[in-house]
């Protein structure tokens, strides 16, 4: 699966570009399918050879910060399955995120 479409690029606000938005919306998921993890993603933008992605990272404590698509897509968990992104995710406001979790 590519994490990262053309679509979902194109849609994604520039890198601090909601700094002053209250409340961002939450455009895209990424999820770890074998075990903990969650990206809830608000912004993104290209950074050299990399993707760089910010918004809410869950790990087992939900913060804030950024996460690199390269990293997000060398992940392998048991029985080699990576990361995926949520194909049926229904954008969301990040408000609402933080009290899902």
């Amino acid at each position: 699966m590519k994490l990262l479409t053309k679509a979902l690029e194109k849609a994604l606000p520039p890198l601090y570009s909601q700094e002053d938005v209250e409340d961002p919306m939450v455009l895209a998921h990424f999820f770890n399918p074998s075990g903990a993890g969650d990206w809830y993603i608000c912004e993104g933008g290209r950074d050299g050879d990399d993707y760089r992605m910010f918004g809410l990272c869950d790990l087992g404590w939900p913060e804030l910060g950024y996460v690199s698509l390269n990293e997000l897509a060398g992940v392998r968990g048991p029985f080699g399955l990576g990361i995926e992104r949520d194909r049926f995710w229904t954008p969301k406001r990040l408000s609402e995120i933080k009290e899902e979790t």
